[in-house]
């Protein structure tokens, strides 16, 4: 297992994220205040601001699986894979770090991220971009409680 040092600097790296994570949600709230508007440019905002959330939440999980090499070979379907291994315990490494509701609201805004990403041209539907947003909304608390677990049980390798 990693040194002290490793492992203290690694949980400041995850609170950092986690700031930012916070922040990302504050902005998307912001920008959803407005959205039942129906006009273009909130859905699309908004939208983006969803885009950004799970983003950082990746990021998080990214630099986890970074400092407990748990390296992803498929290339083609890392962003799934990183999100199923986050569920998964490794023995006497690291405890899973996702609980299955937060696994399965998670999947379901990577399937928005790569919509946005990738859906040049076409307009953002308000039923699917709400659905999202309800899921993102439900995610936090079940998520914040996750990363508390989590983080609570690397500290304890101190």
């Amino acid at each position: 297992m990693n040194n002290q040092g490793e492992i203290n600097i690694f949980l400041a790296d995850f609170a950092a994220q986690q700031i930012a994570i916070e922040q990302a949600y504050g902005l998307l709230e912001q920008r959803a205040v407005n959205l039942s508007s129906n006009r273009p440019e909130t859905l699309e905002s908004t939208a983006y601001q969803l885009h950004n959330l799970y983003s950082a939440i990746e990021d998080l999980l990214k630099l986890i699986a970074a400092y407990f090499e748990n390296n992803i070979s498929d290339s083609s379907r890392w962003h799934s894979l990183l999100l199923r291994r986050m569920t998964q315990p490794v023995i006497d490494i690291r405890p899973a770090v996702l609980s299955s509701q937060s696994y399965q609201d998670l999947n379901d805004l990577r399937g928005f991220r790569h919509f946005f990403r990738h859906a040049y041209g076409v307009e953002i539907d308000e039923a699917q971009l709400q659905s999202n947003l309800s899921k993102a909304r439900r995610l936090k608390s079940q998520l914040k409680k996750d990363l508390t677990a989590f983080a609570n049980v690397i500290q304890t390798i101190k």
